[in-house]
């Protein structure tokens, strides 16, 4: 419909064009046998003159009445004819060159109107054809940025068609992004499967062989870290598919730290290491009390892993753009290189603990963000472990 339209609008701009040259070259044509009327009448009546000067006053007087169409023409006697003459014998010298002009004009303008047509077509062709080797390329995989000339509707075209690109790009790279990442995962799941399953067989052989029941301990241990980690995996498959329900509500700092700390009695106690809690007066977050606990629990747990028989501290402010909760211990903190890595799944670090997984603090930090909130690791200025979480209000 598009190009339909181009074409008529094409041949209303040439049409018209057309139009206003055809009316200046009648003007200019008028004027010139106007003109040439006047030159011819002009010579017959010096001829006349020239050879009856006492008619002076007769050809003044016929010229003034021709003038004012004061002449009635049917009374008129065809003077020229009964003397033998015809129009083409005074006119046929101009009459075959005006026809040579308006042929020549004619021509002309049939030949700009097609080499205006076909210099579209060749320019719409080349578009089509630079859209096609672009698309080709796309296919490839080597496009590159599609530059749009003008405002027409072929810009328009390749606006879109650069616009659809870049998202299939990215929707590629996203692709092959999750592939790697699910490869590395299922590489890490089968690696952190791998051990407790080793130590079980191990201390099956060794009760086979010694019939020592203190393997049993053992392969509880490591059933449980099993256990831990399907929880823990679930869990994060749940987030990243984004079926886990966050059931948010006005939860009180004070409490959600307490309750998290209370979970932990029994590790505390084992470790020997204390939590200090202060009451800094009622603040509240918009958070899921349960999940939001859990995330909270993971990092106590790792200051408790690095601060044996020390102090964890928390510490909580709030102002009109977030609520900030503290959380730092008094062991050797992170090593610098260990930083960056961090919240990543199945890091673990140079001091991490025997028996770790590396999936708690990865944990923490899914369900903190989906929560509208950031958590930021770092190490205190006179040593230890520092937790920085942030929960906005908008």
């Amino acid at each position: 419909m598009n190009g339909w339209k181009n074409i008529l609008v094409t041949f209303g701009f040439v049409l018209s064009v057309s139009l206003i040259a055809s009316a200046l070259t009648s003007m200019l044509a008028s004027y010139h046998y106007s003109r040439v009327q006047f030159d011819l009448l002009n010579t017959i009546c010096g001829e006349i003159l020239a050879q009856e000067p006492e008619t002076k006053q007769m050809i003044a007087a016929a010229l003034k009445e021709y003038t004012r169409q004061e002449t009635d023409s049917n009374a008129e006697t065809d003077i020229l004819s009964s003397l033998g003459y015809r129009i083409s014998d005074l006119t046929a010298p101009d009459y075959r060159q005006n026809i040579l002009f308006i042929s020549t004009g004619f021509l002309t303008g049939i030949l700009l109107f097609i080499l205006t047509f076909l210099y579209r077509n060749h320019k719409e062709a080349l578009r089509i054809r630079a859209l096609a080797d672009y698309l080709e390329q796309v296919n490839m995989g080597k496009a590159v940025i599609l530059s749009t000339s003008g405002e027409d509707n072929f810009a328009k075209l390749e606006d879109e068609i650069y616009k659809t690109v870049t998202y299939l790009y990215q929707t590629k790279d996203s692709a092959v992004q999750a592939k790697k990442d699910f490869a590395q995962n299922l590489s890490n799941i089968a690696h952190q499967i791998k051990t407790p399953i080793t130590a079980i067989s191990l201390s099956l052989q060794m009760m086979k062989q010694n019939s020592d029941n203190r393997h049993l301990e053992k392969i509880e241990k490591q059933l449980l870290r099993i256990t831990h980690l399907e929880e823990s995996l679930l869990i994060l498959s749940r987030l990243d598919a984004g079926t886990l329900p966050l059931q948010k509500t006005e939860t009180d700092v004070f409490t959600l730290l307490v309750l998290a700390a209370d979970n932990l009695q029994e590790l505390l106690a084992e470790s020997g290491t204390s939590i200090d809690i202060p009451e800094l007066g009622e603040m509240a977050v918009t958070v899921d009390p349960e999940w939001t606990m859990e995330a909270v629990m993971n990092l106590m747990k790792n200051c408790i892993e690095h601060s044996r028989g020390g102090n964890i501290h928390c510490s909580y402010t709030q102002n009109p753009l977030y609520t900030e909760i503290l959380m730092w211990d008094e062991g050797t903190g992170f090593a610098c290189e260990d930083l960056p890595r961090l919240f990543e799944r199945f890091y673990r670090g140079q001091n991490a603990h025997e028996g770790g997984i590396g999936i708690g603090l990865a944990l923490s930090k899914e369900i903190i963000e989906r929560q509208n909130g950031t958590i930021r690791a770092g190490n205190m200025p006179a040593g230890g472990a520092l937790f920085e979480i942030r929960f906005y209000c908008h």
